[in-house]
């Protein structure tokens, strides 16, 4: 299926879900990717990974942003315009600071651990004025 481009439809539809579980960032400038990192990135200072916090001390990293992970339901097409703008807006707007990693799917949303649930109404609110 086709990821959706219509601005008002993926606003509307955003359906954001939150995932159980605090997450951390942090960079292995080299050794394994534990098995648990949710999110890869290179670069090059090292490999920048999101894995579930109790994983990360385990694994005797230091870490960074203890965050909640938004998943918004969606199916967006990469090439969609205006999804991102608009949810960084309004998380904005309410102080949260949002990294975001876009799936082949679905946009996923790091945000502070403590501001999740402000986050969560913020998104809902989002989507509730974009469906009147």
């Amino acid at each position: 299926m086709p990821g959706e481009t219509d601005l008002q439809k993926l606003i509307s539809s955003m359906s954001p879900r939150l995932n159980p579980g605090v997450y951390v960032w942090a960079s292995l400038p080299n050794g394994p990717v534990p098995d648990s990192a949710i999110v890869t990135v290179a670069e090059e200072e090292g490999l920048t990974v999101v894995l579930p916090a109790a994983d990360a001390f385990i694994a005797g990293l230091d870490d960074e942003f203890p965050s909640a992970w938004i998943t918004l339901e969606v199916n967006s097409a990469l090439e969609a315009v205006g999804l991102t703008a608009a949810f960084a807006s309004v998380l904005g707007d309410v102080g949260i600071p949002c990294n975001v990693v876009a799936g082949f799917h679905h946009d996923h949303l790091f945000v502070p651990y403590e501001s999740r649930h402000d986050a969560m109404e913020a998104l809902a609110a989002l989507a509730e004025g974009a469906q009147e």
